[in-house]
């Protein structure tokens, strides 16, 4: 419960920053997306046994795609791991298709849209001066 509070937090200050300010540069058209993967362990398993499981899906192997570029790669301890990847959005199956290949039966996975807050939170930081 404490983590859907947290999670929804996030998205619902991100969401008011964003409709605040007031963007220094024109939007571009771009085809490629950010998403956020979290990688939960599945607490009913020991590290040794999700590896092994990692191992036998070639899961390292195969992710991420290569037409993905790891942004971040974070483990979250009590979580597991939270990846944020950009791929063209017209690679975003064989996005999907990595995970459910590579990562089920290690893993319960969480996908979420992502954009980069920096540049909004900078934006509010200096107007406010």
């Amino acid at each position: 419960m404490v983590k859907r509070i947290l999670l929804f937090s996030i998205a619902f200050f991100g969401w008011r920053f964003s409709q605040a300010q007031t963007p220094q540069r024109a939007q571009t058209s771009s085809d490629s997306i950010m998403i956020t993967i979290f990688l939960k362990h599945q607490q009913d398993k020991s590290l040794k046994q999700i590896q092994e499981i990692q191992n036998q899906n070639k899961f390292l192997e195969m992710f991420p795609p290569k037409e993905a570029r790891v942004i971040s790669w974070y483990v979250m301890m009590g979580i597991g791991q939270v990846v944020t990847v950009r791929i063209p959005a017209k690679d975003l199956r064989t996005l999907n298709l990595t995970i459910e290949n590579g990562a089920w039966g290690a893993y319960n996975t969480e996908f979420y849209p992502t954009y980069d807050f920096v540049p909004v939170w900078q934006n509010a930081i200096k107007n406010k001066k």
